[in-house]
């Protein structure tokens, strides 16, 4: 027996691993069964992707649907790794309630997103022997793997199955294991949402009209990026840029846990403003909207939907409160930086109308050799131990392309503490591989650390 598992958080995860099937991107297998994880801080009271409007024409590509959440009850899926002397207990405790045989007669293989974190993570070491593949989370497969993974994990990996949201560029997630890039058709992708346009709302046409703005919210107060005042007010210019556009039409797109006052401050806006806001109260993939609305114009911060609009649906897209960010984002490792460098560097300023009026879809497909170079160059710097070979990528970049414009995706304590190109003035480039400098800067981090005890 051959038993694919298929992990899945989201509807757009689940609408992606759909497009893949239909396109023959994974071989046949006896079973295929759709392990559903509600990774919400607090499930018991969101919407499990199993129950949200469109699912039951995604369902039929599965012969079951499973809910990790379940079978972990009462661990947290985000929260949750086995210990290691439990694996075997657990493995055993999985196939009995899932209905697989033994480790000897029946494979399983294991398709999962996120593999660095929980659950994708915990999932593959309670079935240690399964081959795995990863399907991409948007953005984030053009950065470096979130965490060093253990050998035992990542050599098991064949393959990373992605979007082409920017064709010509190669995500680097996984390259530290060798681990090839694939896919899944554009094609095969859109019909799988044009599936689940079927069940939007019919009414939601009638009501807004043709051809609105649409703003994308991402609720990143919850992430500690921004504080919920300082989101509220990124909305807010959203808002204010479409205005100054000349568009009269707004649809608002929440984040489906985001409290209600971002959209009574925005209805607040909107109404000095002279502008019609739909506020959208039932939660839809922001693809199926592109299908069905037809937006002038799509403005975001970072989110991956952007790249979808330009890239998939030929929508015109605008960004807003990215340069904010990219001084917020703690570490400098955090996993957004990549996503929130792309649009930066791709999409225009909602607040430069002459910018996002010359703008075309097309030039989001354009990655040029100076994107690849900066993508490689602030992974590198996210994750120098795990990608060491792209050292020399990145000092080259940083020593010829640092502008008062590129600087603006680095930080000088980073560059410093890896010692690259541009953490201090030329003329004294020489002290951070000073061994003498080195060892002081050592013992005072020391002293200042005794000093704190």
């Amino acid at each position: 027996m051959r038993t694919q598992i298929f992990l899945a958080s989201t509807l757009y995860g689940a609408a992606t691993l759909a497009a893949a099937l239909d396109a023959g991107s994974f071989e046949p297998a006896d079973r295929r069964l759709l392990l559903v994880t509600n990774n919400a801080a607090t499930p018991e009271t969101t919407t499990p992707l199993d129950r949200m409007a469109g699912f039951e024409r995604l369902r039929g590509r599965f012969d079951r649907v499973l809910s990790w959440n379940d079978a972990i009850r009462p661990f947290h899926p985000a929260g949750w790794s086995p210990r290691a002397d439990d694996v075997p207990l657990w493995e055993r405790h999985l196939r009995l309630l899932w209905g697989l045989g033994e480790p000897h007669q029946d494979t399983v293989e294991l398709v999962v997103e996120s593999l660095q974190v929980n659950p994708a993570l915990a999932l593959t070491q309670l079935f240690p022997e399964s081959p795995v593949d990863v399907y991409a989370d948007g953005l984030m497969s053009y950065g470096p793997t979130r965490n060093k993974l253990d050998p035992l994990v990542g050599t098991r990996v064949r393959r990373v199955l992605h979007l082409d949201l920017l064709p010509g560029l190669r995500p680097l997630l996984l390259t530290e294991f060798n681990v090839a890039a694939e896919v899944v058709p554009t094609e095969a992708f859109t019909a799988v949402l044009a599936e689940l346009a079927k069940d939007a709302p019919p009414a939601l046409t009638a009501t807004v009209g043709a051809r609105p703005v649409l703003l994308l919210g991402q609720y990143l107060s919850a992430l500690n990026i921004l504080t919920g005042e300082e989101e509220e007010q990124l909305h807010v210019r959203m808002l204010r840029g479409a205005a100054a556009l000349g568009h009269r039409r707004v649809v608002f797109k929440p984040h489906p846990v985001a409290p209600a006052r971002f959209s009574r401050a925005l209805e607040k806006e909107a109404g000095e403003l002279g502008v019609e806001l739909t506020v959208l109260d039932t939660p839809v993939l922001a693809e199926v909207l592109y299908g069905q609305l037809r937006p002038a114009l799509v403005v975001g911060c970072f989110s991956t939907a952007l790249m979808t609009a330009a890239a998939l649906y030929g929508l015109p897209v605008a960004r807003s409160g990215t340069g904010q960010l990219l001084e917020r984002l703690t570490p400098y490792q955090n996993s957004n930086r990549i996503p929130v460098t792309l649009i930066d560097a791709l999409l225009p300023d909602i607040g430069d109308p002459a910018a996002v009026e010359s703008w075309s879809p097309a030039e989001a497909g354009r990655v040029t050799e100076e994107i690849t170079e900066l993508v490689r160059t602030v992974g590198f710097c996210m994750q120098a131990q795990i990608y060491p070979a792209l050292r020399a990528d990145a000092e080259r970049y940083l020593s010829g392309k640092l502008t008062d414009h590129t600087w603006r995706y680095f930080k000088r304590r980073r560059l410093t503490a890896l010692a690259l190109p541009g953490a201090v003035p030329s003329q004294l480039a020489f002290l951070p591989r000073n061994p003498v400098v080195r060892r002081v800067a050592r013992r005072a981090r020391a002293i200042k650390r005794g000093a704190r005890r």
